[in-house]
């Protein structure tokens, strides 16, 4: 659809007000730890409705559409689960156990390189990082207490495996998405993606050993217990077994109530105290979703994301400019949508016409669509992954984006893979 700029530019203010009032009141506050995102989605959601023609009541009606939409409803749903299992985990100890089997097992020099490793596989297995993220960081940020290490940094280095995995796994719904858009299998996709994702990947875990080289365990204050360590364990292994998320979550909510009842942690006014603390407690998290998916809904309404694609696909040339307005392309999309599944689904079908006219093989646009959808899906302040990573361990979701250093790196890397050239193969037209 043709939408002037004019029209493009007033589509896409509400996420430049958002964006303006985040970053303008942290100045002012001297602390981007301070000022809360919800306060700006507020802001930036009154203002779309103000600036939006038609009735208010419709103006609302597309705000709810979006708010209500079936992506953000599901995300609701593990949020609060997720919640609801932390609390109960913690409470029962299983956190503090597993965190000493963690760390009774590493080295603490190899500590960071271990639950990157760890976040990495777990997530390839379970192709989800929202998953892997809900699984690891309760014991991540265990070890960093225990270690006296930092809290946003191991956070990130969780959060920066699980993208590794969300990337590259065969059953992620980003790669199924990618492969289906542009008609390439997933064992060519993948392959396409390993030289970019693989040397970012041991960059990352060198950096990590060299971080950890002067971390030591602290000695573990009490014995391990297996019996509390079991409801994470059961989540990580019932994860890689493929299970959905909430069936997860719900049987390791379970394992919780059987475990704290059998060794008398809960009555069961305490159990559903518990849960209703760990709901509670994603509270905010919960709000800035809903406002989020408005607020894009909105954009979207009023043609903001008609304009960023035919901004980007009217100037293209080359190969090389072709890859880039690809690239660009689900980059912009995903940052109006907050959700990098939602992005590829809406370009796919124009980057595999830009790849069919530049001679672009089909699994190097796939790459290039979920390479670049998985970087900015992890440095983006209201994106899912991100609000349940800072939610779970009591931080800032900012601090923890600081330290993400993966997503940098595996972006330098795509950046040169497109600028030179220097993965020749997946290039070449099938």
């Amino acid at each position: 659809m043709k939408v002037s700029r004019s029209k493009g530019i007033k589509a896409l203010s509400p996420l430049l007000v958002f964006v303006g009032v985040y970053l303008v009141s942290s100045i002012l506050a001297n602390d981007f730890y301070k000022i809360p995102v919800a306060s700006a989605f507020i802001i930036a959601a009154i203002y779309a409705l103000s600036t939006t023609k038609g009735k208010l009541s419709e103006r609302i009606n597309v705000f709810s559409k979006g708010a209500g939409n079936r992506n953000v409803l599901l995300m609701i749903w593990i949020f609060a689960m997720a919640g609801a299992f932390a609390n109960t985990a913690k409470e029962i100890g299983a956190v503090e156990s597993t965190v000493n089997l963690a760390v009774g097992i590493l080295p603490g020099n190899l500590i960071f390189a271990g639950l990157f490793l760890a976040s990495c596989l777990v997530s390839m297995a379970m192709g989800t990082s929202v998953g892997t993220i809900v699984a690891l960081v309760p014991i991540a940020s265990g070890i960093a207490a225990e270690t006296g290490s930092s809290i946003p940094l191991v956070t990130a280095i969780v959060a920066g495996g699980a993208f590794f995995g969300d990337n590259l796994s065969f059953i992620s719904d980003t790669t199924i998405a990618a492969t289906n858009s542009q008609g390439c299998r997933m064992k060519d996709k993948f392959k396409a993606n390993l030289g970019i994702a693989a040397p970012a990947a041991v960059i990352t875990l060198v950096i990590y050993i060299l971080l950890g080289s002067s971390v030591s365990a602290a000695p573990q204050t009490s014995t391990v217990s297996w019996v509390f360590s079991l409801p994470y364990l059961l989540v990580i292994l019932l994860s890689i077994l493929g299970m959905n998320v909430l069936g997860v979550l719900s049987l390791g909510l379970l394992s919780n109530a059987a475990i704290g009842f059998a060794y008398g942690k809960f009555s069961w006014s305490g159990f559903l105290s518990s849960m209703g603390n760990g709901i509670g407690s994603m509270g905010e998290l919960i709000t800035v979703t809903l406002l989020a998916g408005g607020l894009l809904e909105i954009i979207r309404y009023n043609g903001g994301l008609d304009y960023i694609i035919e901004r980007l696909t009217s100037r293209v040339k080359g190969k090389a400019g072709a890859e880039s307005s690809i690239a660009a392309l689900v980059s912009l999309v995903n940052v109006c949508t907050a959700n990098n599944t939602i992005a590829i689904i809406t370009t796919g079908d124009i980057a595999r016409d830009i790849s069919e006219r530049y001679g672009i093989s089909p699994k190097r646009s796939a790459s290039i669509l979920d390479t670049f959808s998985c970087i900015v899906q992890s440095i983006l302040p209201y994106g899912a992954q991100m609000l349940m990573a800072g939610a779970l361990a009591g931080i800032p979701v900012i601090s923890v984006i600081s330290h993400m250093y993966y997503p940098f790196i595996l972006a330098g890397m795509a950046v040169l893979s497109i600028l030179y050239g220097w993965i020749k193969a997946p290039r070449q037209a099938d």
